[in-house]
């Protein structure tokens, strides 16, 4: 059963996709509890455009995915703030407009290719050894962000007036925020996928939300939870030759149904 990991394609699949399953409930858990959920899935889209401008320059597409994803993440939060437009017309700009500049340099080199389809949908095969060092380098930065700012993280998340009452540069925690939310998104692609990653970020922390217990206690049960779900995903999707990202997020899907049947 474990001759899997006689493979070293495999061996960093877990390396990463461990580290990724720790990353992503302590970043969804402030921003299940701000409603920024649908932000998620607008980085995983910049994060494709960030991607594709990898691809077609052929430099490593996960660095240009952290810049594009940084970039965006202060322009949403910017534009957001400024109120020109509302807040949910302002995911869809870019929602749209990443999605669109995607297909444009797509159709410029001549289409669609296997790369990118891992990246899609998420692929054992993907994370070669740089990515790996690339994954942990800013994997452990978000989580020596989150821990340098915890407290106001946690304030701003269940009160921001209240927060910036308190004297805590709200804007700041916020722009830091989206920022780290779109630096977890594009290291979890080569694992999940694009277009999947929301529900890494998310579906952890509504499944430990079900149990109604302390902050930090419910980020323990989502850190459980995306760990578990991660491992045996890489398990299952090995030995049936399955996608990773789907049968990790079916994993979770499957978890969550259960957590909503469970008696409170």
């Amino acid at each position: 059963m474990f001759e899997l990991f006689e493979y070293s394609f495999i061996v960093r699949a877990f390396q990463a996709g461990m580290l990724i399953a720790i990353i992503a409930p302590a970043i969804g858990i402030f921003l299940v509890l701000r409603r920024y959920a649908l932000i998620v899935d607008t980085l995983a889209h910049v994060s494709l455009a960030g991607l594709a401008l990898g691809l077609f320059f052929k430099v490593n597409p996960l660095v240009t995915a952290f810049g594009v994803s940084a970039g965006a993440s202060i322009l949403i939060e910017r534009l957001r703030l400024s109120r020109k437009v509302p807040s949910d017309a302002a995911l869809a700009v870019f929602l749209s407009g990443s999605l669109a500049f995607a297909l444009t340099l797509l159709s410029i080199s001549g289409g669609f290719n296997v790369n990118l389809f891992n990246y899609l949908f998420g692929s054992l095969i993907t994370v070669g050894q740089t990515d790996l060092y690339v994954i942990g380098s800013i994997g452990l930065l978000v989580l020596l962000a989150i821990a340098l700012f915890y407290k106001e993280l946690v304030f701003v998340s269940f009160d921001e007036e209240a927060a910036e009452v308190a004297g805590i540069p709200t804007r700041v925690i916020n722009t830091l925020l989206i920022m780290l939310a779109g630096l977890t998104v594009a290291i979890a692609i080569p694992i999940i996928g694009a277009l999947l990653i929301g529900a890494l970020i998310v579906i952890p922390v509504l499944i430990a939300l079900q149990f109604k217990r302390s902050f930090v206690a419910t980020i323990m049960i989502a850190e459980a939870v995306s760990l578990f779900s991660v491992i045996l995903g890489i398990f299952v999707s090995y030995y049936a030759n399955l996608s990773a990202g789907g049968t990790i997020v079916l994993i979770l899907v499957a978890l969550f149904v259960l957590s909503l049947l469970r008696k409170n």
